[in-house]
Protein backbone atom coordinates (compact mmCIF):
# COMPACT_ATOMS: atom_id res chain seq x y z
CA UNK A 1 0.00 0.00 0.00
CA UNK A 2 1.73 3.19 -1.08
CA UNK A 3 1.62 5.98 1.43
CA UNK A 4 3.48 9.21 1.92
CA UNK A 5 4.02 11.20 5.07
CA UNK A 6 3.21 14.87 4.95
CA UNK A 7 6.27 17.02 5.70
CA UNK A 8 4.48 18.94 8.44
CA UNK A 9 3.88 15.74 10.38
CA UNK A 10 7.38 14.25 10.27
CA UNK A 11 8.30 13.04 13.74
CA UNK A 12 11.80 13.87 14.94
CA UNK A 13 13.03 10.85 16.92
CA UNK A 14 15.34 12.95 19.07
CA UNK A 15 12.63 15.41 20.07
CA UNK A 16 12.41 16.03 23.81
CA UNK A 17 8.61 16.07 23.96
CA UNK A 18 6.74 12.82 23.23
CA UNK A 19 4.25 12.91 20.36
CA UNK A 20 0.58 12.01 20.15
CA UNK A 21 -0.32 12.81 16.55
CA UNK A 22 0.76 11.78 13.07
CA UNK A 23 -0.60 12.47 9.58
CA UNK A 24 -0.17 10.68 6.29
CA UNK A 25 -1.84 10.36 2.88
CA UNK A 26 -2.96 7.47 0.74
CA UNK A 27 -4.29 7.38 -2.81
CA UNK A 28 -7.30 5.10 -3.35
CA UNK A 29 -6.31 2.44 -5.87
CA UNK A 30 -8.44 0.09 -7.98
CA UNK A 31 -7.75 -2.85 -5.63
CA UNK A 32 -9.26 -0.80 -2.75
CA UNK A 33 -12.64 -0.45 -4.44
CA UNK A 34 -15.73 -2.52 -5.03
CA UNK A 35 -17.86 -2.77 -8.18
CA UNK A 36 -19.23 0.74 -7.59
CA UNK A 37 -15.63 2.06 -7.48
CA UNK A 38 -15.99 3.22 -3.90
CA UNK A 39 -13.66 1.98 -1.17
CA UNK A 40 -14.75 -1.39 0.19
CA UNK A 41 -15.43 -1.12 3.92
CA UNK A 42 -12.76 -3.68 4.82
CA UNK A 43 -9.98 -1.57 3.26
CA UNK A 44 -10.41 1.18 5.85
CA UNK A 45 -8.93 -1.18 8.45
CA UNK A 46 -5.88 -1.66 6.18
CA UNK A 47 -5.54 2.12 5.78
CA UNK A 48 -5.68 2.65 9.55
CA UNK A 49 -3.16 -0.11 10.23
CA UNK A 50 -0.75 1.23 7.60
CA UNK A 51 -0.95 4.72 9.16
CA UNK A 52 -0.33 3.25 12.63
CA UNK A 53 2.73 1.41 11.29
CA UNK A 54 4.10 4.59 9.70
CA UNK A 55 3.64 6.40 13.02
CA UNK A 56 5.51 3.72 14.97
CA UNK A 57 8.29 3.41 12.36
CA UNK A 58 8.79 7.17 12.50
CA UNK A 59 9.40 6.84 16.24
CA UNK A 60 11.55 3.71 16.11
CA UNK A 61 13.82 5.00 13.33
CA UNK A 62 16.85 3.33 11.78
CA UNK A 63 14.68 1.37 9.36
CA UNK A 64 13.15 -0.64 12.20
CA UNK A 65 9.83 -2.29 11.61
CA UNK A 66 6.77 -2.43 13.83
CA UNK A 67 7.58 -6.01 14.82
CA UNK A 68 11.04 -5.90 16.38
CA UNK A 69 13.28 -7.71 18.82
CA UNK A 70 13.40 -6.45 22.39
CA UNK A 71 15.30 -8.19 25.20
CA UNK A 72 15.60 -11.36 23.12
CA UNK A 73 11.91 -11.57 22.21
CA UNK A 74 9.98 -10.53 19.11
CA UNK A 75 7.47 -7.80 19.87
CA UNK A 76 4.21 -7.43 17.93
CA UNK A 77 0.94 -5.54 18.24
CA UNK A 78 -2.16 -7.76 18.00
CA UNK A 79 -5.53 -6.04 18.13
CA UNK A 80 -7.69 -6.00 21.22
CA UNK A 81 -10.42 -3.88 19.65
CA UNK A 82 -11.14 -2.26 16.28
CA UNK A 83 -14.02 -0.18 15.02
CA UNK A 84 -14.79 2.05 12.07
CA UNK A 85 -17.68 4.37 11.30
CA UNK A 86 -18.30 5.48 7.73
CA UNK A 87 -19.47 9.01 6.98
CA UNK A 88 -19.11 9.48 3.22
CA UNK A 89 -17.67 7.49 0.33
CA UNK A 90 -14.10 7.54 -0.93
CA UNK A 91 -13.69 6.77 -4.62
CA UNK A 92 -11.07 5.46 -6.98
CA UNK A 93 -8.28 8.05 -7.31
CA UNK A 94 -9.19 10.06 -4.20
CA UNK A 95 -6.34 11.15 -1.92
CA UNK A 96 -7.17 10.27 1.67
CA UNK A 97 -5.76 12.35 4.49
CA UNK A 98 -5.26 10.05 7.48
CA UNK A 99 -4.70 11.50 10.92
CA UNK A 100 -3.62 9.27 13.81
CA UNK A 101 -4.03 10.38 17.43
CA UNK A 102 -3.07 8.46 20.56
CA UNK A 103 -6.21 8.46 22.70
CA UNK A 104 -4.93 6.22 25.47
CA UNK A 105 -1.47 5.01 26.40
CA UNK A 106 -1.44 2.14 28.84
CA UNK A 107 1.62 0.31 30.09
CA UNK A 108 0.92 -2.54 27.63
CA UNK A 109 -1.40 -1.04 25.01
CA UNK A 110 -2.08 1.95 22.79
CA UNK A 111 -5.50 3.13 21.61
CA UNK A 112 -5.51 5.21 18.45
CA UNK A 113 -8.18 7.33 16.83
CA UNK A 114 -8.11 7.66 13.06
CA UNK A 115 -9.72 10.46 11.08
CA UNK A 116 -9.87 9.84 7.34
CA UNK A 117 -10.88 12.73 5.12
CA UNK A 118 -10.69 14.03 1.58
CA UNK A 119 -10.05 17.77 1.22
CA UNK A 120 -11.68 18.38 4.61
CA UNK A 121 -14.71 16.11 3.99
CA UNK A 122 -14.98 13.48 6.71
CA UNK A 123 -14.94 9.98 5.20
CA UNK A 124 -14.44 7.65 8.17
CA UNK A 125 -13.41 7.60 11.81
CA UNK A 126 -12.08 4.61 13.66
CA UNK A 127 -10.25 3.30 16.66
CA UNK A 128 -7.73 0.54 17.18
CA UNK A 129 -6.44 -0.75 20.49
CA UNK A 130 -3.13 -2.51 19.93
CA UNK A 131 -1.58 -4.63 22.67
CA UNK A 132 2.19 -4.89 22.98
CA UNK A 133 2.98 -8.62 23.04
CA UNK A 134 5.79 -11.10 22.83
CA UNK A 135 5.03 -13.13 19.74
CA UNK A 136 6.51 -16.21 18.13
CA UNK A 137 6.17 -18.53 21.10
CA UNK A 138 3.41 -21.00 21.89
CA UNK A 139 1.13 -18.14 22.99
CA UNK A 140 1.01 -14.35 22.97
CA UNK A 141 2.09 -12.62 26.15
CA UNK A 142 1.21 -8.98 26.85
CA UNK A 143 4.31 -7.04 27.92
CA UNK A 144 5.24 -3.49 28.85
CA UNK A 145 5.73 -1.18 25.87
CA UNK A 146 9.53 -0.91 25.55
CA UNK A 147 10.77 2.26 27.27
CA UNK A 148 12.52 3.55 24.13
CA UNK A 149 9.13 3.64 22.38
CA UNK A 150 6.91 4.47 25.37
CA UNK A 151 9.00 7.56 26.16
CA UNK A 152 8.31 8.96 22.68
CA UNK A 153 4.51 8.64 22.87
CA UNK A 154 1.96 10.49 24.99
CA UNK A 155 -1.82 10.74 25.02
CA UNK A 156 -3.46 13.42 22.94
CA UNK A 157 -5.29 16.13 24.85
CA UNK A 158 -9.06 15.51 24.93
CA UNK A 159 -11.11 17.00 22.11
CA UNK A 160 -14.84 17.55 22.04
CA UNK A 161 -15.17 16.13 18.50
CA UNK A 162 -13.74 12.74 19.58
CA UNK A 163 -16.86 11.28 21.07
CA UNK A 164 -17.30 7.55 20.61
CA UNK A 165 -17.24 6.74 16.92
Amino acid sequence: MPTTTSPSSQVVRDAVAPVYEFSTHRRVEFADTDMARIVHFSRFFDFMEAAEHEFLRSLLGDGRQVHFEHEGHEIGWPRGRVQCEFHSPAKLGDLLDIRVRVLRKGSKSLTYRFDLSIEGRRVATGEITAICCRIGGPKLQAVQIPAELASRITEAPPRTDESAS
